[in-house]
């Protein structure tokens, strides 16, 4: 029967009784951010809306942080969350004036009068603008509708809902529908909550636990490297020879040293963080891209074993 140190579990249960109500927390200030972006939009200019949201995004970087997770995977789910959200505030905008178009606008018979589209942009679809006419000649308020290809010619008739106040644009009643668009917002608003769900999850005991068995175990790689070099050494033997390694041999331009881990098939990198901490350097666990670097400074320490 596995027996734990006093005071590990009762460690483990504060830490998710805590883990959770902030992920709650969390949850609740990215949709709190979408709706106030949603109502200030209008109000505010395009640079202030992208500072907003840079400020957004380091800010969540942070709590995210609070999960027990690392400063890459923060920084990852941050820009997920914030690009899931402004892209919800931009179609839930939409969806919106659809919805200010049903209420108040009032369906009338227009002739297009003139056509125009937009300059060619590679092959980016090209948006046809129309200026429309009453059947009494008088123009229909609001700017030229739109649509994303050329579907009307001038002189043809069509029926339209138009905005009194002449603030937004006209629509046929088939492109007024807000359906999909209020489905889509919330599509996107839940990717960002998921972002903050799945960000929970990798900062659990659960997850930590997994990823260090996963350390521990040796991989295909390194069984298939002890099998075709025959290499049957001890995992004593293997640590002693990373010592050596570690004390021999000679940092790259950026003050690394690099090894291949499959050289120590029994090693987990947490026992090599371990080892290279008694030599007076740290595990980098950032970039290492297949290597194990160490170095007296580093990005993110590979906890110890």
């Amino acid at each position: 029967m596995r027996r734990t140190r006093p005071g590990v579990d009762d460690m483990r249960r504060r830490r998710t009784s805590y883990r959770i109500p902030l992920a709650i927390g969390i949850g609740c200030y990215v949709l709190a951010a979408i709706a106030g972006m949603l109502l200030l939009t209008d109000a505010l200019g395009t640079g202030l809306t992208i500072l907003l949201w840079i400020a957004h995004g380091v800010l969540l970087a942070d709590l995210l942080r609070w999960l027990r997770v690392s400063w890459e995977s923060s920084l990852s789910a941050a820009l997920l969350i914030v690009l899931a959200s402004a892209m919800s505030v931009y179609v839930a905008g939409v969806a919106r004036d659809d919805l200010t178009l049903q209420q108040r606008g009032e369906e009338i018979t227009a002739t297009v009068v003139k056509q125009w589209s937009d300059p060619p942009q590679g092959r980016n679809a090209r948006n046809s603008y129309y200026t429309l006419e009453r059947q009494d000649g008088t123009t229909v308020p609001g700017p030229a509708m739109r649509t994303e290809f050329h579907h009307y010619d001038v002189g043809q008739v069509l029926t339209v809902i138009a905005d009194p106040e002449g603030e937004l644009r006209p629509q046929t009643p088939g492109q007024a529908s807000a359906t999909g668009d209020a489905l889509g917002a919330g599509a996107l608003a839940l990717v960002a909550l998921g972002s903050v769900g799945w960000m929970t999850w990798q900062g659990s005991d659960a997850a930590q636990r997994r990823a260090e068995r996963k350390s521990k175990a040796p991989s295909g790689t390194q069984r298939m490297f002890k099998t075709v070099t025959r290499d049957h050494s001890r995992r004593e033997e293997q640590e002693e020879k990373l010592r050596e390694a570690l004390r021999t041999l000679r940092p790259d331009r950026r003050g690394y040293i690099k090894v291949h881990p499959e050289a120590y098939p029994d090693v987990s990198h947490r026992r090599a963080a371990r080892i290279a901490w008694e030599t007076g350097l740290r595990a980098e666990a950032f970039g290492n891209q297949g290597s194990w670097r160490f170095a007296e400074s580093v990005v993110e320490e590979v906890p110890q074993d």
